[in-house]
């Protein structure tokens, strides 16, 4: 079992970054969901369970901390664009300056136009849903042949087999994953996406159909290091 991809996602739930080679620490890869966009009227991280135009929109790292890139190609200069792109007055946070982190997921996925909405707590820390899977780990077996875009994985691997990775350290390249959980899944795998990735929401039936809901695993870093494509799975 291979690294094929690696990736990191600068700001919650906006389009990440490939990488040729990651840093792997405490918060999980260097860079990785430090930022997140917060709606300033209701007090809620915005995912793209919520708002999915956020999918349409990239972030980059920069020397100064993250850019955002909007849909139409221009680069938001401030809060201010992206209260315009969105229709809502928003604020880009980053991990030091918030505290209490809750989102939104809707209670029916079928319906999610007429569901209520309920609140979840994030991990602290990096803006991950979970403390415990602040790394993920996805084979393109797994993927099914879906773009493996819809599943935000850091770790993309080259064999199956990543489920019997729970419970286990796994040694990456020079750093070590306590891999812990199976990641579940929700109605963000079935947004669109650029590049003709469409809505579909047979993505999270088949999910949950033949995977008991969730897909990928997830763990944290015990030991850091540097993870570099190509660099082969082992468990310790």
């Amino acid at each position: 079992m291979r690294v094929t991809e690696l990736w990191r996602f600068p700001v919650k739930s906006l389009q990440g970054e490939r990488l040729d080679q990651a840093s792997f620490g405490d918060l999980g890869i260097e860079g990785d969901r430090r930022y997140a966009i917060f709606d300033l009227g209701t007090g809620f991280g915005l995912t793209a369970r919520r708002e999915p135009r956020m999918l349409f929109a990239s972030a980059r790292t920069t020397a100064g901390g993250v850019e955002i890139v909007l849909p139409d190609g221009t680069v938001a200069a401030d809060d201010a664009a992206l209260s315009a792109w969105l229709g809502r007055p928003v604020a880009l946070r980053s991990l030091e300056e918030v505290q209490e982190r809750r989102y939104e997921n809707p209670d029916d996925t079928e319906t999610e136009a007429e569901a209520s909405w309920g609140p979840f707590t994030g991990a602290g820390g990096a803006f991950h849903d979970s403390a415990g899977a602040t790394v993920t780990v996805l084979s393109t077996a797994s993927a099914a042949g879906e773009p493996l875009r819809r599943f935000r994985a850091n770790v993309v691997v080259d064999e199956p087999g990543e489920d019997d990775l729970v419970g286990r350290s796994v040694r990456i390249g020079a750093a070590t994953v306590e891999v812990t959980t199976p990641v579940p899944r929700c109605v963000m795998v079935t947004r669109a996406q650029p590049d003709g990735i469409d809505v579909d929401r047979e993505v999270l039936r088949r999910i949950h159909r033949e995977r008991g809901g969730t897909l990928a695993v997830g763990g944290s870093v015990s030991v850091p290091g540097t993870v570099r494509v190509g660099d082969e799975l082992t468990t310790t």
